[in-house]
């Protein structure tokens, strides 16, 4: 980061292969589509860019990234809320599949679909500790929460997915 604030264009285009693809999943399920989780994850490289010069290793930088795109994607949830119009869903690819993968995409969309549904905090913690695979304390610093606050809301969200799913397994698993 402090090579990025000299200007080194080399070392900014290493932190985006970096973190790109966490950046952008973390976004995908906070936001719940992968084309707006791309626009933010373009607004996190551009900040990273234009605040590298001032940049204080206060925190991780894996931490201190995470919450700029928690912010951008909790700015863009704020818009969401305010506007009326309704988005257009993703177009389906029509492409034909084997029969598994349309299996194992089933059961990501319902339980997409479940995330999805869960309070806003909930999914955040949840998209942080269990896809982002960050420990409880960067997860709870980056929520600015405690951790006994965080594990809550882990535990809430396990609690509701567990129960939301339990009767979808046979179906979603085939059996």
């Amino acid at each position: 980061m402090l090579r990025v604030g000299r200007g080194d264009g080399d070392a900014c285009r290493l932190l985006v292969e970096r973190h790109l693809g966490r950046v952008v999943a973390f976004a995908a399920r906070v936001l719940g589509s992968p084309s707006d989780a791309e626009d933010v994850a373009q607004e996190v490289f551009a900040r990273v860019w234009t605040s590298a010069g001032g940049w204080q290793p206060s925190a991780r930088f894996t931490t201190w990234l995470h919450r700029v795109a928690l912010n951008l994607c909790l700015d863009r949830l704020a818009r969401r809320r305010e506007s009326a119009l309704d988005e257009a869903p993703e177009p389906v690819d029509p492409c034909p599949t084997p029969a598994r993968r349309l299996e194992e995409a089933e059961v990501t969309r319902v339980v997409g679909r479940e995330i999805a549904a869960l309070p806003e905090r909930q999914r955040i913690a949840l998209a942080l500790c269990h896809y982002q695979g960050l420990r409880n304390d960067e997860a709870a610093e980056i929520m600015e929460i405690t951790i006994e606050a965080l594990e809550s809301l882990l535990a809430r969200a396990r609690r509701t997915l567990r129960a939301r799913l339990q009767p979808l397994a046979p179906e979603l698993l085939g059996a």
